[in-house]
């Protein structure tokens, strides 16, 4: 496991590097723990004044988690290993979340899913002009979670829903509008910025390399998501969208209709239920109670089927969109 993942003490920065450049550096279950166990060492650590998380290749800083091993035990019925999954994948977005240091997250390329869970809730996150953030989880008949929901509840102008429910990726100035990054940094800088962060300690310094990424396209739009997305009922977001002539619209409903509608209409409801004033442990709270129960009582099997394993990208979901029963979504959001 150590081969996928690189932790050390350089400086005053306690160093994470993922290193599966391959994989697109999707994150392991082991991985996760890793991460987990030396972040509560590094707490009490007084040399270690910083965290810097980071990843090797130039295609991804962390394309999501990887689910191949969830897809094994769920086809045996062994449902157990997916809710210890996520169980502790949460208790590690949680503890980023509200790490007491600083938390410097190098996001170049695809971050995506469990990826943004280990970086878009740290302290300082950077973005560059490769990064391509995304919440795809509907496409798989599962939910943007690792507490995401949180980010797409706070993100302005019903901009969340759009994001949650199509899973568009966002670039550096989207994902900085929208509240999963802070700030832009070329990323030939990268080196310069990381070496001056070990050996001070000080994150100040990132204001010095930050740059203006330029206008956000989905600030633009901010007028069209606040009322595409105003009514919280999937159907009637669709007959909006389908009426609608912007241009995002048709590219939206292109997302929506390949999606799971089950994932998608409690997608909706859990986003409505979080308020600014929500905690990360709320957010982790909702997506759990749909996660525990996706492999047994979803379509989280049949998503990754379509997606990953056989490729043929037509998922045989269970309802139409227009077809959802409430209480199907009522019975996902029962206390655990």
């Amino acid at each position: 496991m150590m081969s996928d993942i690189s932790l050390r003490v350089q400086g005053k920065a306690g160093r994470i590097t993922l290193k599966r450049p391959k994989a697109l550096n999707a994150m392991t279950y082991e991985m996760c723990l890793a991460i987990e166990k030396i972040l509560i060492e590094w707490k009490y650590e007084p040399k270690v004044e910083i965290i810097i998380i980071d990843a090797e290749g130039d295609r991804a800083f962390c394309s999501g988690g990887d689910i191949s091993n969830l897809y094994e035990a769920g086809n045996k019925r062994n449902y157990e290993y997916g809710k210890k999954f996520w169980d502790d994948e949460y208790r590690l977005n949680a503890l980023i979340a509200k790490y007491p240091k600083p938390y410097v997250a190098f996001m170049q390329g695809f971050t995506m899913g469990g990826g943004v869970g280990i970086s878009c809730h740290g302290s300082h996150r950077i973005v560059c002009e490769t990064s391509k953030i995304a919440m795809p989880e509907c496409s798989i008949g599962l939910i943007p979670d690792v507490g995401g929901s949180l980010l797409l509840s706070q993100a302005p102008s019903n901009l969340g829903y759009y994001l949650g429910l199509t899973g568009i990726q966002m670039n550096a100035e989207d994902a900085i509008y929208s509240g999963f990054a802070d700030d832009y940094i070329p990323k030939d800088q990268w080196p310069n910025v990381i070496n001056s962060l070990e050996k001070s300690g000080d994150t100040s310094i990132l204001q010095k390399y930050s740059k203006n990424p330029g206008k956000s396209q989905l600030a633009e739009n901010n007028k069209f998501f606040e009322t595409a997305f105003k009514s919280k009922n999937l159907s009637q977001i669709v007959k909006f969208l389908s009426t609608s002539e912007n241009q995002l619209a048709h590219l939206a409903l292109k997302k929506i209709f390949k999606n799971c509608p089950i994932a998608m209409s409690y997608t909706i409801e859990m986003l409505s239920r979080l308020t600014p004033q929500s905690r990360i442990e709320d957010a982790l709270n909702l997506e759990y109670r749909f996660t525990s129960r996706a492999q047994e009582y979803g379509s989280f099997q049949e998503g990754v089927r379509a997606a990953i394993i056989d490729k043929d990208h037509k998922p045989k979901w269970q309802f139409e969109i227009d077809t959802v029963p409430k209480e199907v979504i009522d019975e996902f959001f029962k206390p655990i």
